[in-house]
C-alpha cells in the first residue's frame, strides 16, 4: 500500500514501512509512474538506531507485467501491476449494472495482458433470469463469470477458489460490494464497507486507495477504490478493435483495411450486427470508446 511517500513492502516474513529513493520519485520508468501497488521492489533496511522507527528504503523497481491502467487528467495512472486476472464486479441490485463500464474494464484488462472475469454481485436482489441475461453476453464470448452474494454466501466458494494462488485485482463501480466480497472470502481481512446513497444510487468510496492483501490459501488480491467512469485514453484507438473478441475473426472481411466499423461501406462488423451475430450493447460500447475525445486526440498524434 502507498501512503504518500511511504510504501508498505511485504518481504514474505513481515511488512516494512519504506521510503522511496529520491531518484525514483523524480523520474518515470519507461513512461510509467515510478511506483504502484503490486510492484516488486528492491529495498534495504538501515541499521537500527535507538529511539528511531526502523524504515526501509526502496532502491529499485523490477519490470512490470499485468498492468491495470487508466488516465487521470493528462497523466496515465497504473492502478496496479503484476497481476494475472481482473475480477470485474458489477451489481444486480443498487447500483444498477453498468455494462459499458464492464466493457471498459475488459478492454483495460486485455490491453494490460490480464484475464478478465465478470462477476455480478448482490444476486439476491434481482431475479435469476435478469442476472443470467446479463452474464450470457460475456459467457458467449468465452469470459469466465461469477454470480455472488456476500449476504447469502452464493458464489463465495467459487470466488475463493478463483483467487487462490493467483495475483488478482478486484475492480468495479463504487457500491457494488467489492470489499464485502473479500470479507466473505476471508473474514479476517475486516475491510471497511459502506452503503449505496439512496438519492442517486451511487456508492460511497469506502476503499480510498488500492491495497494489496495476502490470502490465507495462497496468492494476493488488490482491493481498489470504486469508480463511476474509467478513462481508457491509454489504449491506442487503432488497437481497440482487437479487444472486442467478437470482432477479431470478422475484421479481415471488412472492405477497407483501415475500417473503423462506424459508417464505412462493406464493414463486416456492421453486417454481423445487422444479422444479430454481435450484441448491440457491446457494439455501442465500442462506438462510445472509439469516438471519445481522448481516443480521437490519440489518433491525431
Amino acid at each position: 500500500t502507498l501512503f504518500g511517500r511511504i510504501a508498505h513492502v511485504d518481504d514474505g516474513q513481515r511488512v516494512w514501512p519504506c521510503t522511496i529513493r529520491g531518484v525514483l520519485r523524480t523520474r518515470r520508468i519507461d513512461g510509467r509512474s515510478s511506483l504502484t501497488v503490486g510492484d516488486r521492489v528492491g529495498f534495504v533496511v538501515p541499521a537500527e538506531r535507538e529511539g528511531v522507527e526502523v524504515e526501509g528504503v526502496i532502491e529499485s523497481v523490477e519490470p512490470r507485467h499485468g498492468e491495470l491502467k487508466r488516465v487521470s487528467g493528462r497523466r496515465e495512472h497504473v492502478v496496479v501491476a503484476n497481476v494475472d486476472q481482473v475480477i470485474i464486479v458489477t451489481s444486480a441490485g443498487e447500483p444498477k449494472p453498468k455494462p459499458h463500464l464492464v466493457d471498459r474494464y475488459i478492454v483495460s484488462s486485455l490491453h494490460g495482458k490480464m484475464q478478465p472475469v465478470v462477476c455480478i454481485n448482490k444476486v439476491d436482489l434481482a431475479p435469476a433470469d435478469e442476472t443470467d441475461c446479463f452474464l450470457s453476453v460475456y459467457e458467449r464470448l468465452g469470459y469466465p463469470t461469477l454470480r455472488t452474494s456476500a449476504v447469502t454466501g452464493m458464489g463465495i466458494d467459487a470466488l475463493r477458489a478463483l483467487l487462490m494462488g493467483k495475483e488478482s485485482v478486484i475492480a468495479g463501480q463504487s457500491g457494488v460490494g467489492k470489499s464485502s466480497l473479500l470479507n466473505a472470502v476471508q473474514p479476517g481481512l475486516a475491510l471497511r464497507t459502506g452503503t449505496v446513497i439512496d438519492e442517486n444510487s451511487k456508492g460511497r468510496h469506502t476503499t480510498t486507495r488500492a491495497t494489496l492483501l495476502q490470502l490465507d490459501g495462497g496468492g494476493y488480491v488488490v482491493d481498489t477504490p470504486g469508480v463511476r467512469s474509467f478513462d481508457l485514453g491509454c489504449v491506442p484507438p487503432e488497437r481497440l478493435e482487437e479487444y472486442f473478441v467478437e470482432f477479431v475473426e470478422r475484421i479481415p472481411h471488412c472492405k477497407f483495411p483501415d475500417c473503423a466499423h462506424l459508417q464505412e461501406t462493406g464493414c463486416a462488423i456492421k453486417a454481423a450486427l445487422d444479422e444479430n451475430k454481435i450484441d448491440p450493447q457491446r457494439y455501442e460500447s465500442y462506438v462510445r470508446l472509439f469516438t471519445e475525445p481522448e481516443f480521437r486526440k490519440n489518433a491525431t498524434k
